[in-house]
């Protein structure tokens, strides 16, 4: 079990409605000993995340570890909570079957955002743009 302290990361996009919805609820719901910052406030270079990684999904970033993104990273959250409650969520999330299914999910909660309860116009994630 992932009960020891952790000195990770937990990116987010700041500018999105939704995603500081989701935290608040993560900050009041799932105590986690991660530090929970907007992308846009973090120092990239240090963590060793590209800005085009943060703006693509939800990053957790652990010192010796790979950086995990979107719902492997939200599964790394979930394991590492002091709160036991969340630890079996967290492991079933990190399965692979489950996280490959959960992919599609994360992918079309990001590309709708911007219409999900607590979701702005400026959620909206915009498509990469084309030389």
């Amino acid at each position: 079990m992932d009960n020891g302290p952790v000195t990770a990361t937990f990116l987010y996009d700041g500018d999105c409605s939704f995603c500081s919805s989701c935290v608040r609820f993560i900050e009041r719901f799932i105590p986690t000993r991660a530090t929970i910052t907007p992308w846009q406030f973090a120092d990239l270079d240090v963590l060793g995340v590209t800005e085009a990684a943060a703006t693509d999904a939800v990053q957790w970033v652990e010192p010796g570890r790979p950086v995990l993104a979107g719902p492997v990273a939200i599964a790394r959250l979930l394991r590492t909570s002091p709160r036991r409650v969340w630890r079996p969520a967290g492991m079933l999330l990190g399965l692979r079957p489950v996280t490959w299914l959960a992919w599609p999910v994360y992918r079309w909660v990001a590309r709708n955002r911007h219409r999900l309860p607590g979701g702005t116009a400026a959620c909206a994630v915009r498509p990469p743009a084309t030389s």
